[in-house]
């Protein structure tokens, strides 16, 4: 690799690619990613000039980011389609409207200023997976790029037909009165809008675009930004509180009383009011999601089937597909909704528009609609610091030690392990439905812990401490970003 081209090899995620920009890559290191990502697209398509569209979120940098990529893959000889400043759905949903061959969506998300990368897919609706994230990264990294002749084309005004899209598709009969927070990231100039142009009443909150984001990351699970919407929901006294994420793929909820709904419950709330009208149907939801799926009365009543599946849009996303599941929540926020509903990526807009539907077809409030759910208390995704060369053994180690405490029959809070779930780190879970969860991050240098107890608070405080406490033994892991 010659001495001009910096990449992190690390930066090649299990899904996407994140980088802090200039420290771990440079302007020529995303050159190279952009031919590296132009060969495969060629080989998955056999073409030598497949069509990509491009798009960029609104960070100081993303713009120079996004040239440098477009000048990767042009000169593999794709034929670039560039969709401008965009939300990570709305390229998603060009490579539909447009029949694109791939995308390529320069973003970091809700991750802090500083950082960048690019969230990317071949099959429509779907994102790299780890196997296309490996294939990729041995491309780049050993430069084996294709030539060829491409070119590119700016697709003027694409952002109104894909807000056209969902505004006609979705009016409300009745007016919902909804906080809409953008956190100042790119959703700020499209969830106020779609949402006003199905009919509702919107009180926009830090919706300005300003790349500094003066207040918090745009992140729906950041304490900050949630109270923020709390405080503008009460104040307002409005029916709802929606929290959108940087490249607008995620949604935060806040009932009209100004309590937060962890998204796997507003998932089982869709996914009920979905049921009734799609009986026999399959849901799909990640490890971090709360254990009421399995026993819910009324998805058993309509015969529906939960599957809880590996955390990350990807993962859930192609599970969806594959399985020809109808939707899929994760609890970071991500929701998936498949045919007849919408082709199968994650858009926190449409999210948002479902959770109206939910209060367009019921005459209660959202908060009596939650209190229709069993009471079970739940802990925030807790992020210990673990570095990125050692998470994954932590965590095979934690597999380990939990299959040994299930099978030593040794209690937690006075309760022994029932099942052990591993299909992404270790969930274990217990007799009165209690659990805990250990698994790496895929995205930052940390582990992930949640816990839920549809008991007391108290057993969700012990499962953690309990978590904790194994977890220090290995004197691998740092602070937390927050802490029950």
């Amino acid at each position: 690799m010659n001495q001009l081209v910096k990449i992190d090899p690390f930066g090649f995620r299990e899904y996407d690619a994140r980088w802090l920009y200039e420290k771990d890559i440079n302007e020529e290191g995303i050159t190279d990613l952009g031919k590296g990502l132009g060969t495969q697209i060629k080989q998955h398509t056999q073409k030598d000039n497949p069509r990509v569209i491009v798009g960029h979120d609104y960070r100081s940098y993303s713009e120079k980011i996004k040239s440098a990529l477009k000048r990767g893959l042009v000169s593999t000889g794709c034929f670039i389609e560039d969709v401008g400043l965009s939300l990570s759905p709305m390229v998603y949903f060009a490579q539909f409207n447009l029949n694109a061959d791939a995308v390529a969506m320069v973003t970091a998300s809700h991750n802090e200023n500083g950082w960048t990368g690019v969230k990317m897919g071949i099959e429509k609706g779907l994102t790299h997976a780890p196997e296309e994230m490996k294939e990729l990264k041995e491309i780049t990294l050993n430069q084996n790029f294709t030539k060829g002749d491409g070119n590119e084309k700016q697709i003027k005004n694409f952002d109104k037909v894909y807000k056209q899209d969902l505004i006609n598709k979705n009016k409300l009969k009745k007016k919902i009165k909804a906080v809409v927070a953008c956190g100042n990231g790119t959703a700020g100039i499209f969830a106020p809008e779609i949402l006003r142009g199905i009919g509702c009443e919107v009180i926009e909150l830090d919706c300005n675009l300003d790349w500094n984001f003066p207040k918090y990351n745009p992140n729906p699970e950041d304490l900050e930004m949630l109270h923020a919407i709390v405080k503008s929901v009460k104040e307002n006294n409005a029916d709802i509180g929606f929290g959108f994420d940087g490249d607008g793929d995620r949604v935060g909820v806040i009932d009209n009383e100004g309590k937060e709904i962890f998204s796997d419950k507003i998932g089982l709330l869709i996914a009920r009011n979905l049921s009734n009208s799609h009986k026999n149907s399959k849901f799909i939801v990640d490890v971090k999601s709360t254990g009421l799926y399995s026993t819910d009365k009324i998805l058993n009543k309509n015969q529906c089937e939960t599957l809880y599946w590996k955390t990350g849009h990807s993962h859930i996303k192609r599970k969806v597909h594959n399985e020809k599941a109808l939707a899929g929540f994760e609890k970071s926020g991500h929701f998936f909704f498949n045919q007849p509903l919408g082709y199968g990526y994650d858009d926190g807009i449409y999210s948002a528009i479902q959770v109206c539907h939910l209060l367009n077809n019921q005459e209660k409030k959202m908060s009596e609609i939650i209190k229709e759910l069993p009471t079970t208390y739940q802990s925030p995704t807790m992020a210990p610091f673990c570095k990125d060369e050692e998470k994954y053994k932590v965590v095979d180690e934690m597999v380990k030690e939990f299959k040994k405490i299930k099978d030593q029959k040794l209690k937690i809070d006075n309760q022994e392990i029932k099942e052990i779930i591993t299909v992404n780190g270790v969930r274990f879970s217990f007799e009165d439905g209690s659990w805990g969860l250990i698994r790496a991050s895929s995205n930052k240098p940390s582990l992930v812990v949640v816990t839920e107890s549809p008991t007391s608070d108290e057993r969700k405080l012990n499962i953690f401490k309990f978590i904790d406490k194994t977890l220090m033994k290995t004197g691998k892991i740092g602070g937390y970003d927050q802490k029950i």
